[in-house]
């Protein structure tokens, strides 16, 4: 497994440094404009809630970008935060005979 030191950036961060400041949005006026509430905007730069598929999908039409692009930052900071939180997961052995996507293992031992 790729081990980054560095936490990969919140997709809130990126609405707030990216978005909001240079385009001078409210957060109220971002919100309204996106359909949602303020709350839940507010939550999201605040990186207290992640991305879902349909704040992709709204953000990719405000913005001009692709859902993927919002889907894969909230991955790249799931996967990491799941690899620093050590919950239990590294004690999984993979089972025996299994293999990978083509017949090659997908995790080395």
């Amino acid at each position: 497994m790729q081990t980054r030191t560095r936490k990969p950036t919140h997709p809130g961060r990126i609405i707030e440094h990216h978005y909001l400041r240079p385009l001078n949005l409210t957060v109220t006026a971002l919100a309204g404009h996106l359909g949602i509430s303020r709350k839940h905007l507010s939550n999201l730069i605040n990186e207290k809630v992640g991305i879902t598929s349909d704040m992709a999908m709204r953000l990719s039409r405000a913005f001009g970008t692709s859902p993927d692009l919002w889907m894969n930052m909230q991955k790249t900071r799931d996967l990491w935060e799941a690899e620093h939180e050590r919950t239990g997961w590294e004690e999984v052995k993979p089972l025996p005979g299994v293999q990978g996507v083509g017949g090659v293992n997908a995790v080395a031992d």
